[in-house]
Order: C-alpha cells, then sequence, then structure tokens
C-alpha cells in the first residue's frame, strides 16, 4: 500500500544488485570522513593553539568557519547535483576535500587554516546530499532503499562518536595535522572507485540556475547558524537576535523567490508534503537530542571522571554500536508497521535514556546504558525519516530534498549544543558555589565553564583547596545536567509527537 505522500507516477521494476552494494560501500567513505570531522577538531584545538598561537576570534573561526559554510551552501550544491550530474557534484567535492584538507594539515598560520576550514565547509557541502540522493537512484526498490538509508544513517551517527576515538589515538602519536591528513587515504578511493561503480543520475529537466537564489540562501543561513553560536557564547543580550532577524529576513525574500520563479532553485512545494516535513523536524530534533547528550556526557566522563578523550570516546562505545544496531534492525519493522508508530516508539528509548541522566549522573554504567538507549532511539528514528524524506520527494528532486535534510542536520547538531549547552552553562554559573580563598581571576576564570573550573584547579598549591574546587565545580555542572536532561528529553517528546501525526498512518509495502 502507497503512503499518500508517495509521487503516484513512480514505478520501480529492478533491484539493485551486487554493484548497487559496492556502490553504498563506496559511498560510505565520505559520509564517515565527513561526520568524523564534525567532531575529531575539537580534540586538535589545543595542539593548534600551541603551534600556531591563534588569537582568541581565530580560534574561534577555525572552530566555525566549517559548519557556517557547509550549512548555508547545501541546499545550493544539493540542487547543483539534481542540475549538473549528482556522482559529477561528489568527485569534484572528494578531490576538492582532499587536497584542501591536505593543504590545511601543513597551515603556518592561524588565517591560512581558517581559509582551508572554509574551503572545505564549501567542497563538503558538495560530498553529503551527493551521497544520500544518489541512493535514490541506485536503490529504486524501496525495500533495498530503506536498508541502504540505514546503513548510511548508521555510518553517519558511527563517524561523529569515532571523532573522540580516531582524535585521541592520532593525536597520541602524530601532530595535529594528521586530523586533516587522514582525509586523503580515505577519499582517493573514492576517485577511483566511483566511477566504476557509482552511477551518474541527475534532472531530467532541471531549471534554469539562479545566483539570486544562491545569494539569498547563504544569506538566511549563515546569520541563523552563527547566530546560535553566538547566544551560546555571549547570551541573549549578544547580537545574536539581530542575526536571527537578518536570517530571518532573507529566508523570506528567498521563499518569496522560489515561488515566483517558474523554475525555483528549491521547489517550495515538498514542504507542503506532511511527511516531509514532519520527517525533516523529526531529523532536526533527534540531532539536537543526540548532540545535546554527547555534549554534556563527554565533558563529565572526562573532567569530573576524569578520562582521556580516547578513554571517554570507548566508554560510549558500546552505545554507538547499539546505534548502528537499531539503525539496520528497524528496516524489517518498518515493513510491518507504521513509520507514525515506529518512530514514536523508537524515540521512548531516547527519552528514557535522558530521564535517566537527570536523575543520576554519579554512576559511569548508568551513563554508558543511558547512551544505549538513546542511540537505539536516534538510531532507529533517523534510518525511517531519512527514507521518508528521499520518498516522499520526487527523484528529480533527491538531491535538493537530501541538501535540506543535511541542513536539518547541520542545524540540529549546532542547536544542540548551543541550546542544551546554553542552558547548562547557565545553570553551572548559578549553582557554582566557589571555596573561600581562591584568587580573583582563578575564581572568574572557575565560573566561565568547568573546563576552567578544573584547569584552575590543577594549579593551585594547596591540594585541599584544589580538591574543593573540583568538587563544588562538579556539583554545580552535575545539578545543571539535570534541567539540561529534562529538557532534553521534552525535546524528544516533542519529535515522537510530530512524527505520530505527521509521518503517516500506513506502513510502506510498495516497491517504491
Amino acid at each position: 500500500m502507497l503512503t499518500s505522500s508517495l509521487p503516484t507516477h513512480e514505478i520501480t521494476v529492478t533491484r539493485a544488485g551486487w554493484r548497487g552494494w559496492f556502490a553504498l560501500a563506496v559511498l560510505m567513505l565520505p559520509v564517515l570522513l565527513v561526520s568524523v570531522d564534525n567532531t575529531v577538531l575539537s580534540f586538535a584545538l589545543p595542539e593548534i593553539s600551541l603551534a600556531l598561537q591563534p588569537s582568541s576570534i581565530e580560534q574561534l573561526w577555525i572552530i566555525d568557519v566549517y559548519p557556517l559554510v557547509l550549512a548555508g551552501l547545501l541546499v545550493t550544491m544539493g540542487v547543483l547535483g539534481d542540475r549538473f550530474g549528482r556522482r559529477r557534484m561528489l568527485l569534484i567535492g572528494a578531490t576538492g576535500f582532499a587536497v584542501v584538507s591536505a593543504l590545511s594539515a601543513f597551515a603556518p598560520t592561524a588565517a591560512l587554516l581558517i581559509t582551508g576550514r572554509a574551503l572545505m565547509g564549501v567542497f563538503g557541502a558538495m560530498l553529503m546530499p551527493s551521497t544520500l540522493s544518489l541512493l535514490r537512484s541506485i536503490f529504486r526498490d524501496r525495500d533495498q532503499r530503506r536498508f541502504a538509508i540505514a546503513v548510511w544513517a548508521s555510518g553517519f551517527s558511527a563517524g561523529a562518536a569515532l571523532g573522540p576515538i580516531v582524535g585521541g589515538f592520532l593525536l597520541e602519536h602524530f601532530s595535529w595535522g594528521s586530523v586533516f591528513l587522514m582525509a586523503v587515504p580515505v577519499l582517493v578511493p573514492l576517485l577511483i572507485l566511483a566511477p566504476f561503480f557509482v552511477p551518474e543520475s541527475r534532472d531530467p529537466a532541471p531549471g534554469r540556475f539562479d545566483p539570486t537564489s544562491v545569494v539569498l540562501s547563504l544569506a538566511t543561513m549563515v546569520p541563523i547558524v552563527y547566530g546560535i553560536k553566538k547566544l551560546a557564547v555571549d547570551g541573549p543580550m549578544s547580537l545574536a537576535p539581530v542575526l536571527f532577524v537578518v536570517g530571518i529576513v532573507f529566508g523570506w525574500l528567498f521563499v518569496r523567490r522560489q515561488r515566483a520563479l517558474t523554475s525555483p532553485m528549491l521547489d517550495m512545494s515538498l514542504f507542503r508534503r506532511g511527511t516531509f516535513s514532519g520527517a525533516i523536524l523529526v531529523n532536526l530534533l533527534s540531532v539536537v537530542g543526540l548532540v545535546g547528550f554527547l555534549y554534556f556526557v563527554a565533558q563529565h566522563l572526562q573532567l569530573v571522571v576524569g578520562l582521556s578523550p580516547m578513554v571517554a570516546g570507548l566508554a560510549l562505545l558500546p552505545g554507538l554500536v547499539l546505534m548502528i544496531i537499531a539503525g539496520l534492525a528497524v528496516v524489517p519493522v518498518a515493513k510491518r508497521f507504521a513509520p507514525r508508530v515506529v518512530v514514536p516508539t523508537a524515540l521512548a528509548f531516547s527519552v528514557v535514556a535522558y530521564v535517566m541522566v537527570a536523575f543520576s549522573t554519579a554512576d559511569l554504567v548508568l551513563l554508558i546504558v543511558a547512551f544505549g538507549l538513546l542511540g537505539i532511539g536516534i538510531g532507529a528514528a533517523e534510518t525511517v525519516s531519512n527514507e521518508l524524506i528521499l520518498s516522499s520527494a520526487p527523484s528529480a528532486k533527491a538531491g535538493a530534498a537530501s541538501a535540506v535534510s543535511e541542513t536539518a542536520y547541520e542545524v540540529g547538531a549546532v542547536l544542540g549544543t548551543a541550546v542544551l549547552g546554553g542552558i547548562l552553562a547557565a545553570f553551572y554559573r548559578a549553582q557554582l558555589v566557589l571555596p573561600a580563598g581562591l584568587p580573583d581571576a582563578a575564581a572568574q576564570a572557575a565560573r566561565e565553564t568547568l573546563a576552567g573550573a578544573v584547569a584552575v584547579s590543577n594549579t593551585l598549591d594547596d591540594p585541599t583547596l584544589a580538591e574543593a574546587l573540583r568538587t563544588a565545580a562538579a556539583h554545580a555542572f552535575d545539578s545543571g545536567v539535570v534541567v539540561t536532561a529534562l529538557i532534553g528529553a521534552g525535546l524528544i517528546v516533542v519529535a515522537g509527537v510530530i512524527a505520530a501525526t505527521t509521518l503517516g498512518g500506513s506502513r510502506s509495502t510498495s516497491k517504491q
């Protein structure tokens, strides 16, 4: 039975053979690389700071410029892939990403590294929409496509969780440039194998390219994403509200232009499909929940428990495995039950995870179990929602649909850190009771963040005072985690409600 959101004119009769599955393996290379890159750089930042001596502003831009450029260009690159060829965009992106990554590894100044990170954002925006949209053309049978997307989503989640492990290993054995050089051995096989195993696909009737729409798209996403980051760092009295207004105004102009064009860059009618819009929102909120959870659990494991970054990453490995298993195991379940039942049920596991953390952060085993439950929920929900995004859009617009999905992922990742991280920081500062005897400068640094308090404690000559500071900071941080975890649980509940009301009431047994 077809869901109402599916294009009724598509009829698929061909199942992918071994070449299709080999193509999937090839496409997983850039997925893993880009997702690892999202989390690995933060572990290299201390060594980069020592080597290049960046200013505080330059250090911020080393981290921020990549997601800003990436988020701003995803829709544009997805549409260009539909027009000029998705495999072509993938190969151009892979070549550029590998070359720029290799050059960035040897950047002699912070300014050149920032430039390299910006160019990596440009080429990275070509990679992700291409990989997901190509699955639509390779796997025309919907059952096969659902499994392929499960592998894709699991690889993306795996890469994000592997970032701390990979980063920890590389930085223990090599210089900071190694986190950039790893792109080369990953992408070279892609450049060799993709032309033989990945078929080209494009929109057979593409509209004209509209530079004005590209500029408006950038002017929409960059201020919004940067505004979220400013809100997290500087609070509501910062430039963030102005940036939000700028982004919203340009977003309105972008939508208005798309509706006026006879051949728009982005078909806004996609968003009138309840399944498409609902799945996008589920993706965004799920990523907020995942990234927000990782944000405070990673800090707790490293700064409160005292684990190294690599060991902390390994502690989260069981949850990573469960996330992958859930993403694959949900495929046969999604064939038997409606998405509006499967996704909320899966997300219930993630809600339980957040509630567990809200009531106890002292038990390391409990944190590991909680991340496992979170992984089960997010892994299953992401597989189903990503498949619905592709299936509810016309195959000719797969690149645009994939780009919108990827944009939701990037915005969700920023929101996870900014919103949940900002709330946690505010409660930390409100709850922190500093021990008497701290110098004013040390007290100021300790009030800013948990990491600042731990760093200050390591410089104190009085071991009793140092221990008292660490204890007070850990207590304040974990008190903030209680509130943050309950808010995270609420966001996941909202995602479940959206899924239950928008994702359709019939299971998909069609082959389309």
